[in-house]
């Protein structure tokens, strides 16, 4: 398999976004740069991230995986080729830090094209009428034939570093490419892939970054036993005569909100991820599960935005701890939570069982 260096140009000067880094600026909860970079950094082939910068962002860069930083140069072509001559892969994919909602199979298809004597660009079809203007006139320009060239591009790194030299003019890498006389494949780009450009493109990738948005649903029921302290969003109930029966502190309303928050992030529930039956989870704290959930979600790029819990029961009477839960699990996210009589009705009525739903809504964050 070909191991592959990611190079993101990351040095440009942002002129047309006012002079500011569009590529430092802030989408979601991190810089533009790392959106790519995190799925690069988690894609089998990819070995390395290589991070273009200008001088002044030294020792500010910051990800939870290495990344090889370089300074850029006066020009697009020069900052390429300090990009190059950094990474230490055979192959590499050059990226443009400005487009940062690339995704991983588009990666994987470009690395999968890619040969010694072959790079591959993604394309995307002209689908806009055109027309040229030269002085007044206006005429029109046959689209049939015209695609878009997006990044990454993908190709042999030795190759690409003398054909950059050979014509640090050329438009894009593959332009140069080209112009050496080497081979260019392409793979379908995607419409998602845009380069932030303008003050407006960067209103459209925050309103894709932060307006995506889901709900999950969770449901606990735990019967009532005695001997068995009662343990409700980790805080433990001291005037109750009966418990929860379960395998870990059979904390259902921990329990109902962590099926909420993985319904919402698209996961398993709480038994496929926390089993029953191992007993490195017997009489475990479910607040420290609940991290956990958490640590899951954000890896699924998900952040919660608010909990809303319904606990059901006829015994104890548990109003008089609402604030002391509320202050428990409002440590990991704005919540509610309401107490609510089973009016005398079925288990929970008997005082035989209590009974949890739980709402979360989550926030997308990459």
């Amino acid at each position: 398999m070909l191991r592959f260096s990611f190079v993101i140009a990351a040095g440009g000067s942002g002129s047309r976004m006012g002079s500011r880094r569009k590529q430092f600026m802030t989408l979601g909860n991190k810089p533009v740069w790392r959106w790519s970079a995190d799925i690069a950094a988690k894609t089998p082939g990819i070995d390395e991230v290589v991070l273009i910068i200008p001088a002044e962002y030294d020792g500010i860069i910051e990800a939870p995986y290495p990344v090889k930083t370089v300074h850029g140069g006066s020009e697009r072509a020069l900052s390429v080729l300090n990009g190059l001559r950094a990474a230490s892969c055979d192959y590499v994919m050059v990226h443009d830090a400005a487009r940062p909602f690339a995704t991983q199979e588009l990666f994987s298809a470009l690395m999968a094209e890619t040969d010694s004597d072959s790079g591959v660009v993604p394309v995307l079809p002209v689908s806009d009428a055109l027309k040229r203007i030269d002085g007044e006139v206006i005429s029109c320009v046959e689209r049939d034939g015209l695609y878009i060239t997006q990044t990454p591009q993908s190709f042999q790194r030795d190759k690409l570093i003398e054909a950059v030299k050979q014509y640090p003019h050329a438009k894009d890498e593959a332009e140069a490419w080209q112009a050496s006389g080497h081979a260019l494949r392409y793979v379908a780009g995607e419409k998602m892939n845009y380069k932030i450009t303008q003050k407006e493109d960067m209103m459209t990738a925050r309103a894709l970054a932060e307006g995506t948005t889901r709900t999950g649903l969770g449901y606990d029921v735990h019967r009532l036993v005695p001997e068995r302290r009662l343990v409700l969003g980790g805080v433990e109930i001291p005037d109750s005569p009966l418990g929860l029966l379960g395998h870990s502190d059979a904390d259902l309303l921990t329990h109902a909100v962590m099926d909420a928050i993985l319904g919402a992030s698209g996961l398993p529930d709480i038994g496929s991820i926390f089993p029953a039956d191992d007993e490195k989870f017997r009489d475990a704290d479910s607040l420290g599960l609940l991290r956990e959930v958490m640590r899951l979600a954000e890896a699924e790029g998900w952040r919660v935005e608010f909990v809303d819990a319904v606990v059901q029961a006829q015994v104890p009477r548990l109003n008089k701890y609402r604030d002391a839960v509320l202050e428990s699990l409002g440590k990991f996210f704005a919540v509610n939570v309401k107490f609510k009589s089973a009016e005398t009705l079925d288990d929970a009525g008997a005082g035989l069982s209590m009974t949890c739903w739980a709402c979360a809504t989550l926030r997308r964050v990459n």
